[in-house]
């Protein structure tokens, strides 16, 4: 089925990208083998009524295979909105990664980056691929009647700047015309076809996966979400509801843990432990809390405070003063206060000091987030500039604001309709292909996607044993991007491989 915006090449105006390159490498497996390989960092061109409306930048590494038995395709992307492929690019699944200490904390500059015996590469090719605005890639714009470019800004558009991709539903037909377009000129349809998205990727990927089966002709194997946001709602929460101060609870409990804050646990506890019994507590007795506020007797309303108080490490008058709502920001900056230090909200165990700890609100740098752009900036422009021998004036996007600031629900939907999610969509494209399998994996301390949304997700899909058999989660200690933590790193990459083995062997 073709898409309203996707249109024949023939008869279409001709255009030219940018020039992409060509390179050979060697990757050297975890085992110690030899993989020899190809890099391909090129635009591919999206049209829209014959016209070429957007440069879609990706990298592509591929080994040389039998033609009889072709090797799987992974298509690769992050979130934001905004975000380009980098984070996963030189961060944990590329041939080459940057370099950060063993829990994950940014080293000191300048940045490294050094080969990856971790790579996906040694059981899949892969397609890194930066969204309309991210990385390298960008709206065309349109041209005059004397062949100028047009300056005029349409609808939601400023100084000539084509924001039509920055939407939920043209984002992912975007995604899905590429992949249609990238398995023909490479001629890889007889190929294993997989997705990966982190963050708001993962939503991405769950998405796709009902519509590349249903739009767009092409079949997954299989499907992997690091770290995804799969329901909108939860990530808004107010005094009102309880679903999303339930999910963050058991990791703001092993976050305190972590730093020997906890009343119930030390440091020395497993992760795992505190994690689910937090689990337990916040399903139970703090869930009673939020569902009946000042409907429950106030010795019931203290009792059960000081006992959340005492798995967040923080002083029972907050959590009072919360009615139990204790903020991912709030708990970020209490926790280790008396020492002048900040938690990450993407790794709540990388910590940052407070430079204006006598203001209200907390006015400082996110030591997850901004604290390691500048690594990931290096690395990725490292990696297209020098080794692959990419020859660009353009900047690369790695996190743009701007798309995200722009960013809009652009299908048809009543005012009232605010449920938006990719579960039911994971849950489509899993019932119409039973052979599809999928992995979720997360980090324990992550406070903005917190594992234990997902835990409950999965336990309400309500799908036959079956496919439930196809569907599993995996844990690790580290936050948002736990593959900064070379423990959580080398786990999660034996845990990768043997879903690669067990998703291909039935084809």
């Amino acid at each position: 089925m073709q898409n309203e915006n996707e249109t024949k090449p023939s008869g279409s105006t001709e255009y030219t990208p940018p020039a992409g390159s060509t390179t050979l490498h060697t990757h050297v497996t975890d085992d110690g083998r030899s993989l020899e390989y190809t890099a391909v960092a090129e635009w591919l061109v999206l049209r829209k009524k014959e016209e070429p409306i957007a440069e879609v930048f990706h990298v592509a590494y591929t080994v040389p295979t039998d033609e009889k038995n072709p090797r799987p395709i992974t298509f690769v992307f992050n979130g934001g909105p905004g975000a380009a492929s980098a984070y996963l690019h030189v961060g944990a699944v590329g041939p080459r990664r940057v370099v950060f200490d063993k829990k994950g904390d940014a080293p000191a500059p300048p940045s490294r980056l050094e080969d990856n015996p971790q790579s996906w590469l040694e059981f899949t090719d892969l397609v890194f691929v930066d969204p309309v605005g991210t990385g390298f890639s960008r709206t065309i714009k349109k041209k005059g009647g004397d062949g100028a470019e047009e300056k005029s800004a349409g609808k939601g558009e400023k100084d000539g700047e084509n924001t039509e991709f920055f939407g939920l539903k043209r984002d992912l037909e975007a995604l899905g015309e590429f992949m249609q377009k990238y398995l023909s000129k490479w001629h890889r349809w007889d190929s294993p076809v997989f997705v990966s998205g982190e963050s708001y990727g993962g939503f991405r990927a769950a998405k796709l996966s009902r519509l590349l089966h249903e739009g767009y002709g092409i079949g997954l194997n299989g499907v992997v979400l690091i770290s995804p946001a799969l329901e909108f709602p939860l990530l808004d929460s107010s005094d009102y509801d309880v679903l999303p101060w339930i999910d963050t609870f058991p990791s703001m409990a092993a976050a305190a843990a972590f730093h020997g804050r906890s009343g119930v646990y030390d440091s020395h506890s497993p992760v795992a432990d505190v994690a689910a019994n937090a689990a337990s507590f916040a399903c139970t007795d703090m869930a009673r809390a939020l569902v009946s506020g000042n409907g429950m007797a106030e010795r019931d309303l203290d009792r059960i405070s000081k006992r959340a108080a005492k798995f967040l490490g923080i002083d029972a008058a907050v959590v009072q003063r919360a009615a139990g709502r204790v903020t991912p920001r709030v708990f970020a900056r209490t926790l280790l206060a008396d020492e002048r230090r900040v938690c990450g909200l993407y790794d709540a165990t990388i910590t940052v000091s407070d430079p204006y700890p006598d203001r209200e609100t907390y006015e400082g740098p996110d030591p997850t987030l901004y604290g390691i752009e500048r690594v990931f900036t290096a690395g990725i422009n490292t990696q297209l500039r020098r080794a692959l021998k990419l020859e660009t004036e353009r900047d690369y996007h790695l996190l743009s604001l701007d798309v995200n600031r722009a960013w809009k629900i652009d299908h048809e939907r009543h005012a009232l309709e605010s449920q938006i999610g990719a579960t039911d969509d994971l849950r489509y494209g899993m019932t119409i292909n039973r052979h599809m399998k999928v992995l979720i994996a997360h980090g324990y301390f992550d406070l903005e996607t917190p594992f234990y949304s997902t835990e409950r997700l999965v336990n309400h899909m309500k799908l036959s044993p079956e496919l439930r058999s196809n569907l599993s989660t995996a844990y690790y200690g580290g936050g948002h991007m736990f593959y900064t933590w070379e423990s959580s790193r080398a786990a999660f990459f034996a845990r990768i491989k043997e879903f690669y083995a067990g998703s291909v062997q039935e084809t």
